[in-house]
């Protein structure tokens, strides 16, 4: 009996109605559409949420950083090695905690993320090529509900 519930729920199931589905496909299209135009510049697009963070002239920990970008830790010191190693990034002692670093873009880094702002822009315009000011605002306020659903949701385990 399982079997014919599962065989039926697969069978009925439309990706493009599944909210999960949908949200995840958009963003790998939109990492690869972004993934185009840095990597020639020698850029990936888990740089972005750095540059994005870092822009302003901040220096931020990497635990700040960790939270901004929402990825692990392992992930995000691997991003910032990565980093450094380009030349995008410079890091210091954290005076406030001994052990800890302060992470800032570097001057070819506030180069580059104006570059990296000019693509996010245009990408973010082909993607929304065909919808109004109005579709694109209620899309981004449903996209913010769903995101701070998930992160209570995710809280609660």
């Amino acid at each position: 009996m399982q079997y014919i519930w599962i065989a039926s729920y697969i069978m009925n199931f439309d990706r493009h109605a599944s909210t999960g589905y949908m949200t995840n496909w958009c963003a790998r299209l939109f990492a690869r559409a972004i993934d185009t135009k840095l990597k020639p510049l020698g850029l990936a697009a888990a740089y972005m949420p750095i540059f994005f963070a870092l822009v302003r002239g901040e220096e931020l920990s990497q635990r700040a950083l960790t939270e901004a970008a929402s990825v692990e830790q392992p992930t995000m010191a691997a991003t910032l090695k990565r980093m450094e190693r380009d030349g995008l990034l410079e890091k210091r002692p954290d005076p406030a905690d001994g052990r800890g670093t302060l992470y800032r873009l570097s001057a070819r880094g506030m180069e580059m993320s104006a570059t990296v702002r000019n693509f996010g822009r245009e990408i973010n315009a082909a993607a929304l090529e065909g919808i109004d000011d109005v579709q694109a605002e209620a899309m981004l306020a449903a996209l913010a509900k769903v995101a701070g659903n998930l992160e209570r949701w995710l809280d609660r385990k």
